[in-house]
């Protein structure tokens, strides 16, 4: 049985019924030697400083920063995510072959391979690469599917922003709001959102520092033409 794993359930589903895997299951669609099921997105995260250590519980300065020897993921701690991660876990052992069929992305692909990580998977694993839905697109995604290892890279790099993302919220977000959150809010440091927040301060500055001025409008008409131009005071 060869297993295909989507990121969605609307994906599964169109994929399912190209494949003829049109019996419902729980958590799962099966048919013509195929069996179709889905992750809600994210299934698995980093895992978190407490999970490291029972000190990280708190937020201590003299603790950061806070950096594992080696990082390790875990569920989402969510009934629906473990529900679906029994069923994927439970169909990774019985198959054959493994399709990956996330999002053709970095993040798609980093999705897949943590979820494939933690059902500890050593099934042969292929990679399907489309950016349609369509049947033609499927159809043909799956007569040219290429082996997961030529993704290998796409997944490192995808792995190394989420720890760098985690490193830097982690450590930034402790630091900051120990120092200038007066105990009373936690100051949240990304390294998309903290740029993006900078930029709407520095926009909502130059509104407050706007004054108006007066200036004139000078026309003049040359051979039936109107010629405008604005003029500073």
């Amino acid at each position: 049985m060869k297993l295909c794993i989507a990121e969605k359930p609307s994906v599964a589903r169109d994929i399912a019924k190209v494949l003829g895997a049109t019996t419902p299951k729980q958590g799962y669609m099966e048919g013509n030697g195929y069996c179709v099921t889905w992750t809600f997105g994210h299934l698995c995260t980093l895992k978190e400083p407490h999970d490291y250590g029972p000190q990280y519980k708190s937020w201590n300065l003299f603790l950061l920063p806070i950096i594992p020897n080696n990082f390790g993921i875990k569920l989402i701690p969510n009934k629906g995510v473990e529900n679906q991660f029994k069923v994927i876990e439970r169909l990774v052992e019985e198959c054959d072959e493994v399709i990956n069929c996330g999002d053709a992305g970095q993040e798609g692909e980093l999705i897949q391979r943590w979820v494939l990580q933690k059902a500890k998977c050593n099934k042969p694993v292929q990679r399907l690469w489309i950016s349609s839905l369509t049947e033609e697109a499927i159809k043909e995604g799956f007569a040219s599917l290429k082996p997961a290892e030529d993704y290998k890279n796409l997944y490192l790099a995808g792995n190394a922003r989420a720890i760098g993302d985690w490193l830097l919220g982690i450590n930034a977000t402790r630091l900051f709001t120990k120092k200038f959150g007066g105990n009373k809010a936690v100051l949240s440091i990304g390294r998309v959102q903290t740029p993006t927040l900078a930029m709407l301060v520095q926009r909502q500055k130059e509104i407050d520092a706007f004054t108006t001025e007066e200036y004139w409008e000078l026309k003049t008409k040359y051979r039936d033409v109107i010629f405008n131009a604005a003029i500073d005071r």
